[in-house]
């Protein structure tokens, strides 16, 4: 089995131990490497997702669109929800047009030195990690069992652990935000089962020509981006601009 996502097979013998020595599936063969070219980014499915076109929204309910990539196999769900900030600011200004009067936290101030922007497009972006991870956590009958910081291939982000305590079912899930996407990667096993780790770890984020890339230092959606490393190149310098805001992105 080819392994193209982080250049190195440990995970991914981790990955299939974990599946093959529950009996999850025949053979480690029916692992999918997936890629998707739209949301620029890679990770392992045990079988082909189904793509679903939805929206997303957002903290201060601004409606984005979104997309889902999915594989359920008996009580075992596997997701990344992708959903695209690019056009935020735009998103919220029109939103704030159809606010009551006086709904300050609604309407935002469309002025560049405010801290909010209309519709509170800025605030919207700035906290879509963390509100995500809040609402993870607010799930009906999940308990959290673990919070922390992470990174993958250096580009920052939350990681959770729930327990469910009703069915004692365990989703490991983690959040990323990059290229001004915003990226919920969840895992869930029965009582029983492993935490699945693997699934959330085997994530990559991908170039405009399809390449796994790895950053050279931690990567902060919206600054300065800094130099890459492309899967087979060396190290390229770092891009221009900085990394895209929602409304001023460079997609």
């Amino acid at each position: 089995m080819r392994n193209v996502i982080l250049g190195s097979g440990i995970w991914l013998l981790g990955f299939g131990i974990w599946f093959l020595g529950f009996g999850m599936f025949p053979t480690a063969q029916e692992y999918v490497e997936f890629k998707s070219m739209q949301d620029r980014f890679s990770i392992v499915f045990p079988a082909q997702p189904k793509v679903t076109e939805t929206t997303y929204t957002s903290e201060f309910k601004s409606v984005l669109p979104s997309r889902i990539y999915s594989v359920d196999q008996g009580q075992s769900h596997f997701k990344v929800t992708v959903v695209d900030y690019n056009n935020i600011q735009a998103i919220a200004t029109e939103k704030a047009k159809s606010c009551p009067a006086g709904a300050e936290t609604c309407l935002g101030t469309p002025t560049d030195a405010s801290s909010t922007g209309a519709g509170y497009w800025k605030p919207d972006i700035e906290g879509a990690v963390i509100h995500a991870t809040w609402e993870l956590m607010q799930q009906p009958d999940e308990k959290p069992v673990y919070l922390g910081w992470t990174n993958m291939n250096l580009v920052e982000g939350h990681m959770v652990n729930l327990v469910n305590e009703k069915n004692k079912s365990r989703t490991s899930a983690a959040i990323y935000m990059h290229e001004n996407k915003l990226y919920i990667i969840e895992g869930t096993v029965p009582a029983g089962y492993p935490v699945p780790d693997f699934f959330q770890q085997s994530v990559g984020w991908l170039d405009e020509n399809g390449r796994d890339i790895r950053y050279l230092t931690i990567y902060h959606n919206g600054f300065p981006k800094p130099a890459v490393r492309a899967q087979g190149g060396g190290a390229q310098g770092a891009g221009g601009g900085n990394g895209g805001r929602g409304g001023r992105g460079n997609q």
